[in-house]
């Protein structure tokens, strides 16, 4: 089985703004000391159990300032974007944790995933396809838009992948590599109709 365009997509503009709407919220309500925002989900999409990554930058520059996600999740995809969202600010080991004075000046973004299914090296779309590689007890994870960002071909995005699980360039060629593909519907607050 390979992975399908159709894995991801399916989440409506209301549904997008009240994604945003919840990470921006979960991220007020953790810097005002009130606990974790605990989010019911408003339509079935939002009630699934689906995988999510929360990214913010700078609003000025555009620089990384956290990313955290889990690649599946036993709760609905609304409250995995909340926790989600606080998890990038405060637990992304490469950052010093997000103060609060920080807040107003961060853009967020989110990726909600789609199915993870086995995929062959040849079948990776750049732009279309994230990849999970896991080999050796060893994990890396890029989403999607990471290789277009940095304008890799496909080789170059699998090489990077193993370097992320701590691999050498070129391991996703090996026997016993397992490697998985999966969409992701990636969308932001700079692209939230005003």
């Amino acid at each position: 089985m390979s992975v399908r365009a159709t894995a991801a997509g399916d989440l409506t503009t209301e549904e997008r703004t009240e994604l945003l709407r919840v990470a921006r919220r979960s991220l007020e309500e953790h810097f005002a000391g009130r606990g974790p925002y605990r989010p019911e989900p408003v339509t079935p999409t939002l009630g699934e159990k689906r995988g999510a990554f929360v990214t913010l930058h700078r609003t000025r520059g555009g620089d990384l300032r956290g990313c955290v996600g889990m690649m599946r999740s036993e709760e609905s995809l609304v409250r995995t974007v909340a926790r989600m969202a606080v998890s990038a600010a405060t637990e992304d080991g490469r950052f010093d944790p997000v103060t609060a004075a920080e807040l107003p000046e961060l853009q967020l973004e989110i990726s909600a995933l789609g199915p993870m299914l086995p995929v062959i090296p040849e079948d990776v779309e750049v732009g279309r396809h994230g990849l999970l590689i896991s080999h050796a007890g060893r994990r890396g994870v890029l989403l999607p838009q990471v290789p277009v960002e940095h304008e890799w071909d496909r080789e170059t995005f699998l090489d990077h992948t193993c370097l992320k699980a701590g691999l050498a360039p070129g391991t996703w060629k090996e026997e016993g590599v397992e490697l998985l593909g999966f969409t992701a519907e990636v969308f932001g607050e700079e692209d939230a109709p005003s």
